[in-house]
């Protein structure tokens, strides 16, 4: 009874186990799942909410602010007593509250400032998550598309094995008969010997990158990856004519990281600016009301009530402003001033870094976008000079004009020609994509 109860829970529990560890997906969705899941864009986008609420904070620094307090006490010992001008033992009770009030008049304009340094810091945060974005993007296809090759390099190393593994068997049955010698049916199991290696580690290249692909994911109900892609011969495979000057002035102009840069510089021109607002006064204007409350208070000898006190007799209202000219600081303002100064100009520099490194890495892609084009018109005519010698050569072979030395070294230059081409190929459709990562125009939906 126990084992067919264990029959039957294998019988339906091992379809849903093979369905969570082996999974199809497709560039986009291995694309949108890794958006989903990276740990970098969940931190982030935290950063993005920090910002939200600096903002928030500098523009209420412009609101007045507002306090309450209370508070009571109870006092035992020799006290002075007013009324009687003496001194005796007694027992007081006193309570005490008010509501206060300011508002920064003028601050050598600290608090402007202070709100678009706000500003441009948030500015340049979503900027930067935009960028993460198209790194995170970049990373899930260039791993998805190495995937794929190694898929297509696994076939062309399989069906290689199949067809050395047939060549042995007509050769091991020539030799049987005479037909050919021994020293053949030698070089054509070293063939495949060979042959079987290069499955092996087509297979281990393969294991290897879907493990990286599946890191990138971070999805741990993943093992197992199936790719979806269209075939080789659907790609598209059309070259376009591009300028390096008009490719530069683009990604100049839609790279987030170049403009988060930007931002970052307004941000430090804010500081430089509160710096040194620190020598400027200060003015400030305040308000309160306070009450008091004492068991011992009287008038005309008799005890004054709590309300009567707190709400009336004991009430004080006062209203001023105070200045606070700075004269000596130690020299603290001016170390401020020069190291906010310093921030300011290193932060120009940044962006004179950035953008040559964006004008470098344009023209390195452009470069390699126009060597990958040259590649794949050279791999297709190699292939099918390959293809046409191993043919032929087969034929020689089959009427015993050729040798198997001959006839393999055919085999292998067409071989090698095969995973040329399918390199080259997908080389192009990666070059594609990292042209538009340098141009920062990367988009979810990438289509082949």
């Amino acid at each position: 009874m126990k084992q067919k109860i264990l029959l039957l829970l294998c019988f339906f529990l091992t379809p849903l186990l093979l369905q969570a560890q082996e999974r199809s997906i497709t560039l986009e969705e291995a694309i949108q799942i890794a958006l989903q899941n990276n740990y970098q864009l969940k931190q982030a986008e935290n950063n993005r909410g920090l910002a939200d609420t600096r903002v928030r904070s500098a523009q209420a620094d412009f609101l007045p602010n507002l306090s309450a307090s209370f508070s009571g006490n109870r006092q035992v010992g020799r006290q002075f007593v007013q009324e009687d001008l003496t001194f005796e033992d007694r027992t007081t009770i006193g309570l005490n509250g008010g509501i206060n009030t300011s508002i920064t008049v003028f601050d050598g304009f600290s608090n402007i400032s202070n709100l678009r340094r706000a500003q441009a810091e948030k500015a340049s945060d979503d900027l930067q998550f935009e960028r993460l974005r198209e790194n995170v993007m970049f990373n899930t296809a260039s791993r998805y598309l190495q995937v794929v090759l190694n898929e297509e390099l696994l076939k062309i190393s399989e069906t290689t094995l199949e067809a050395s593994e047939s060549q042995l068997e007509q050769v091991r049955a020539q030799v049987e008969v005479g037909a050919r010698p021994m020293v053949d049916l030698f070089n054509q199991e070293s063939a495949v010997a060979n042959d079987e290696l290069t499955v092996i580690q087509r297979e281990n290249a393969l294991e290897v990158s879907k493990a990286q692909l599946i890191r990138i994911m971070q999805d741990e109900s993943i093992t197992d990856i199936v790719t979806s892609m269209p075939s080789v011969d659907e790609l598209s495979l059309a070259p376009v004519n591009l300028n390096l000057h008009d490719l530069i002035e683009a990604a100049l102009e839609m790279r987030s990281d170049l403009r988060s840069q930007e931002f970052d510089i307004e941000s430090n021109r804010q500081s430089y600016r509160i710096a040194r607002a620190q020598y400027l006064p200060t003015i400030n204007a305040s308000a309160s009301i306070g009450a008091r409350y004492s068991d011992q208070f009287t008038f005309m000898g008799e005890s004054v009530s709590f309300s009567d006190q707190f709400f009336d007799q004991n009430v004080t209202r006062s209203i001023g402003f105070n200045i606070q000219i700075p004269i000596f600081t130690r020299w603290n303002n001016r170390t401020n001033v020069e190291s906010a100064y310093v921030q300011l100009r290193n932060s120009e520099l940044q962006l004179d870094n950035v953008r040559f490194q964006i004008s470098e890495e344009v023209r390195q892609a452009y470069s390699d976008y126009q060597s990958i084009v040259k590649e794949l018109e050279s791999t297709e005519k190699s292939l099918r000079a390959a293809e046409r010698a191993y043919e032929t050569e087969q034929q020689r072979y089959e009427v015993g004009s050729s040798t198997l030395i001959e006839l393999n070294l055919a085999n292998a230059n067409y071989v090698h020609a095969q995973s040329n081409r399918i390199q080259a190929i997908y080389n192009f459709v990666f070059q594609e994509q990292l042209l538009d990562y340098f141009l920062g125009q990367l988009d979810t939906g990438m289509d082949f």
